[in-house]
């Protein structure tokens, strides 16, 4: 092995027993040895500071073993932060046109400046931000697919409301809201119980329930707060 034959020649590594015909023969002593060699190459340091430190007196291998877990650790962590760092990225440019403003296409900028002061109000600033930054994580194909299923448990919702809001059939497209509500940010059923309230007192919300079927803002409100009452 070229690299054995150089650690020898610099006197870093020494065989244990070196034959007649050239070959060289390792102990276990050795070996460990070379894997703190290995271990001190991976954090960069130079060969002839590790000659160094191995011919140290007071070296111990244990303690050595236990300062390279520490190290390499650290390493790792860093290596996973660039790793989450290069995710975004590619989500990014994957997604380059896709953004928070997507939800709010045909709304004006005053209006969606109201809604995000009505949530700030209700949720806190946190809130917003929170969901502003998993909307903007979201692939087109993920953001649109949340989209049609608000759109079809909406529609479900109006075929249903000769039911109590009670019913199972109504009850489960209840949790199939919650669920996707929660894709946008992690809601208390406290806070899912006061976002249906929003859908009646807010205008805003108010019309654009009511435009699937008139009165749906308010069945919608009356589901959920059955739904939270009752889980």
């Amino acid at each position: 092995m070229r690299t054995l034959h150089h650690y020898d020649e610099i006197g870093l590594l020494k065989p244990a027993v070196r034959a007649d015909s050239g070959y060289r023969y390792y102990s276990r002593v050795e070996l460990l040895k070379l894997q703190q060699i290995l271990f001190y190459k991976e954090l960069d340091i130079p060969l002839n500071e590790i000659a160094e430190m191995l011919d140290e007196p007071e070296f111990d291998i244990l303690t050595a073993l236990q300062q390279h877990k520490q190290a390499l650790s650290k390493r790792l962590q860093r290596l996973k932060t660039l790793l989450q760092t290069i995710d975004r990225t590619i989500v990014e440019l994957k997604n380059e046109n896709m953004n928070y403003n997507e939800l709010y296409k045909g709304f004006s900028k005053e209006k969606v400046a109201e809604y995000e002061k009505s949530v700030v109000e209700l949720w806190g600033q946190e809130t917003l931000n929170e969901s502003k930054r998993r909307v903007n994580a979201m692939t087109k194909e993920e953001l649109q697919a949340l989209m049609l299923e608000a759109d079809i448990i909406n529609k479900e919702l109006v075929r249903l409301m000769n039911k109590p809001v009670s019913h199972n059939e109504v009850q489960a497209l209840i949790a199939r809201h919650y669920s996707m509500t929660c894709k946008y940010h992690d809601f208390t059923l406290e806070a899912y119980k006061a976002l249906g309230g929003m859908y009646v007192a807010d205008e805003r919300f108010r019309i654009n329930y009511d435009k699937y079927h008139a009165g749906l803002a308010a069945y919608l409100n009356d589901a959920i707060t059955f739904y939270c009452n009752n889980h």
